[in-house]
């Protein structure tokens, strides 16, 4: 029987990571990063929570909207921009925000706009798996399945990812 883990974590004993792993393929507008795991850390079972930090006028993902699971966000420190479909919002220090699921009207991103100041937020989202998503930017879709978390704390997952324009046809090959 495994030992349970202390449900209490402060921030300050969290260890950031790169969101992507050298080497680094992702787009300058995304480089730097970083995210904290927390809910592995205090034993969350249907709930993910992490700290991501941000820095200036970097983003951590990409726009994107679930169909399976809710997120929310609050803003520890910095200044940013919030974009939910086509809307924008300003952003700053202990702003909670929603981010439902739905269609790419629901599609969000969080932005830093500061030329110098680090934007941390924590973000908690339900782990409903499998879950699909969209990134109405660039026309991709993807469905991942939660497998579980390395010994690092790194989730691993099944994931797909394909553009909407290439989709098969369901008899195609049959």
């Amino acid at each position: 029987m495994s030992e349970r883990p202390c449900p209490v974590i402060n921030l300050d004993a969290l260890n950031p990571r790169l969101i992507t792993a050298p080497p680094d393929e992702s787009p300058e507008k995304y480089q730097g990063a970083m995210v904290a795991p927390i809910s592995p850390r205090i034993g969350a079972q249907k709930l993910g929570y992490n700290v991501t930090i941000v820095p200036p006028g970097k983003a951590a993902f990409p726009a994107h909207n679930h169909y399976g699971n809710e997120e929310m966000f609050l803003v520890l420190e910095g200044e940013g921009e919030l974009r939910v479909g086509a809307e924008r919002f300003p952003l700053r220090t202990g702003d909670v925000i929603a981010c439902p699921v739905g269609g790419p009207e629901t599609a969000h991103q969080i932005r830093n706009t500061s030329a110098s100041t680090t934007l941390r937020y924590l973000a908690v989202s339900t782990m409903i798996s499998p879950d699909l998503y969209q990134y109405p930017d660039s026309g991709k879709t993807g469905a991942s399945h939660h497998l579980g978390r390395d010994e690092h704390g790194v989730p691993q997952a099944i994931r797909l990812r394909n553009r909407e324009a290439d989709n098969l046809g369901y008899w195609e090959g049959e």
